[in-house]
């Protein structure tokens, strides 16, 4: 703040109105609470997680169903150690929530309540830290439909939180193992358990792929492939949702992933291997495929481990002009990282809508400048900074909301949610173990030690600028990025100052693309059919040049 004044206008009124991160208020405490537990049938012997009450006021869907970032219904989170079948971990108005932060704050009236269970595992890492996290199991880290997690049945109550009430809940529902579809002709999928992430995390840990392959692949044994590795979030789904049978009329996804089945098995389609990978870690969905302090040798493990793996067991061309990656938002950044840090093995890369690519522009974050990633202060007024918009400019969720939606989902960055990633993959470790934030996810105030170290490891375009003498030539022609500006995380910023580096390089010059779809939002660029032409004649190009 600019003066004495507004500090102190600005304390009395935080002091009001806003309550601390366990949920305490100044005033207006409430008696209610809620006894969450869990039975023996549902799990046998103690628990280490995170216990949450949903509040709905409709029965359309369950409340689990009804959670969502911006729009979704109240719930409240507490962590428990050691809870046995029976016992119940107990949500106060010192639990914090969102979109409401307490308990206490919740309208008298009546309510569809539904109980959850979040199950943690100790990991004993190899750098001396003990953390205890959500183990994903195969669902890419999504807490609400993660595989041996508990909810409750959902039951009607009236609630006013000035009265003395406990609402017991007890969860018996368990959600189940996830269902792989089984491999046929075109699609392949393969999962094993990586030395290097078990060794470093102190519990098995997963690497794995869905390979989709090209029309006469079993009737020409001999012939082998160029590659497309695809970067995106975690999903088992074949690569450009490729899907052999008719969908329903209305079913939009299904039927353009027929679409894309028939063009692929067509003559007109380029002959090629499409591989999306499986990388989920205890903090996101996917790993963002970097070695971090956070992480552990993710980065090691998919270039030493999975990707030998697939090239050993299917037949793709292991030159570097054969290996193209793309990807789109947070596969936009990993694969523009992956052909970065690896100029060499990769033979070129197109990018879509990629996360920031330089944090002056973490979205509307100016990592280096900021002193706060929530809002920007004026002499006498405070605004918040939105995160999403729409492409006529409407703001949908602030940067506030999305961050305090994953702090009621988990503390110590155990939300596995989008913001925790930049944390646990840019970040170093915090005194406990945990990722050290780059902000407080209460206040929002940026943590400029934190900051120096994104901007000194994972700064892709600081990176480039310090080593295009070294590594600009194994770059030249490789680079292409697509981004709507109107993307609607504001990631075009990243791009345009991104593109103003590659625009100023000399010997060489990147000689690859920067293209901007008017007024489109995110993840707009070249997809299916149009990617794969362009990647083909892109690979034909690399290939002239390396012979």
């Amino acid at each position: 703040m600019k003066s004495n004044l507004k500090l102190i206008i600005f304390f009395v009124f935080a002091c009001v109105s806003v309550c601390c991160q366990n949920g305490t208020s100044v005033s207006n405490v409430s008696n209610l609470e809620f006894a969450i537990s869990f039975t023996e049938d549902a799990h046998a012997g103690p628990l280490t997680g995170r216990v949450y009450v949903m509040l709905a006021q409709t029965d359309q869907r369950e409340p689990r169903f009804q959670v969502r970032r911006a729009s979704g219904i109240p719930f409240w989170g507490q962590n428990f150690s050691g809870l046995e079948a029976g016992e119940a971990g107990v949500i106060d108005e010192r639990s914090y929530g969102f979109p409401l932060q307490s308990i206490r704050d919740i309208p008298p009236g009546d309510y569809y309540v539904q109980g959850f269970i979040n199950v943690y595992t100790q990991f004993e890492r190899a750098d001396g830290h003990t953390v205890w996290l959500h183990n994903d199991q195969w669902e890419g880290q999504n807490w609400l439909r993660s595989p041996g997690n508990m909810y409750s049945d959902v039951h009607k109550i009236h609630i006013d939180p000035s009265q003395k009430q406990t609402v017991s809940i007890t969860c018996d529902h368990v959600i189940p193992p996830i269902e792989v579809e089984p491999d046929t002709k075109w699609v392949k999928r393969i999962k094993f358990q990586s030395k290097l992430l078990s060794d470093f995390w102190g519990q098995p840990m997963y690497l794995g792929a869905t390979i989709l392959l090209p029309k006469g692949y079993d009737e020409n044994p001999d012939e082998y492939y160029p590659v497309n590795y695809i970067q995106g979030h975690f999903s088992l789904r074949a690569p450009y949702g490729f899907r052999e049978e008719k969908a329903e009329e209305n079913d939009r996804w299904g039927s353009r992933g027929y679409e894309f089945f028939e063009y692929w098995k067509s003559d007109e389609c380029p002959p090629m291997i499409a591989v999306t990978f499986q990388h989920p870690c205890p903090y996101y969905d996917d790993s963002h495929a970097m070695n971090s302090p956070n992480l552990g040798p993710y980065g090691d493990a998919i270039m030493q481990e999975l990707i030998p793996y697939i090239e050993e067991n299917f037949r793709i061309i292991r030159e570097p002009y054969a290996r193209v990656l793309s990807g789109g938002s947070t596969g936009g950044w990993i694969s523009f990282a992956l052909q970065v840090f690896h100029p060499d093995f990769f033979g070129g890369t197109f990018s879509l809508c990629p996360d920031a690519l330089d944090f002056r522009a973490q979205h509307l974050v100016n990592m280096y400048e900021h002193e706060n990633a929530y809002y920007t202060d004026y002499d006498w007024l405070r605004v918040e900074r939105p995160v999403l918009r729409s492409t006529d400019g409407q703001v949908r969720e602030m940067m506030k909301d999305e961050n305090h939606y994953e702090l009621a989902v988990g503390d110590n960055c155990r939300s596995g949610g989008q913001w925790e990633i930049y944390m646990a993959c840019y970040g170093p470790v915090g005194e406990v173990g945990y990722p050290k934030e780059a902000w407080d996810k209460l206040t929002g105030d940026i943590d400029p030690d934190v900051a120096r170290y994104w901007k000194e490891h994972f700064d892709l375009r600081l990176y480039l600028e310090q080593n295009w003498a070294e590594i600009g030539q194994k770059l030249e022609g490789k680079l292409h990025i697509y981004v709507g500006d109107m993307d609607s995380y504001y990631l075009n910023n990243a791009v345009v100052f991104m593109e103003k580096f590659l625009e100023s390089t000399e010997d060489p010059y990147y000689g690859g693309v920067v293209e901007y779809g008017e007024g489109e939002p995110h993840c707009w660029g070249p997809g299916g059919p149009e990617l794969l032409k362009l990647m083909a004649e892109h690979i034909q190009k690399m290939k002239a040049i390396s012979e």
